[in-house]
């Protein structure tokens, strides 16, 4: 099973909007997804960016009062279930690769190393 880590703590706010300090406008969003195989763990990330719509602003959440968990869910509900969904299997796409390579890379007069 991949646990999945969304990482939004990074994010582009306005200095002063709509009478409110402060304001995210765009997040900086970090998804890491880990999972446990055979005693070694396996991880892969994806990092992108996310505009929020602010242009009806209900119940304004000062920044110094934001969690990460917070600034996720409005990331999510931008992206919609479909996007967030497409991130997460794209992790795990990445991840089952590094379990189950199909390639590798070699060097010309090097041993090959040995196969996990």
């Amino acid at each position: 099973m991949i646990t999945y880590n969304w990482n939004c703590k990074t994010v582009d706010a306005y200095v002063e909007e709509a009478g409110n300090d402060d304001v995210v406008y765009n997040v900086h969003w970090i998804v890491t997804g880990t999972t446990t195989e055979g005693g070694k763990e396996y991880s892969a990330t994806n990092i992108g960016t996310q505009v929020l719509n602010i242009d009806d602003i209900t119940n304004f959440i000062p920044f110094d009062q934001l969690t990460n968990d917070e600034v996720v869910a409005w990331t999510q509900a931008t992206m919609g279930a479909e996007q967030v969904a497409a991130i997460e299997t794209n992790i795990a796409n990445a991840i089952n690769l590094e379990i189950n390579p199909v390639s590798i890379t070699l060097t010309i007069g090097e041993p090959v190393p040995p196969v996990e």
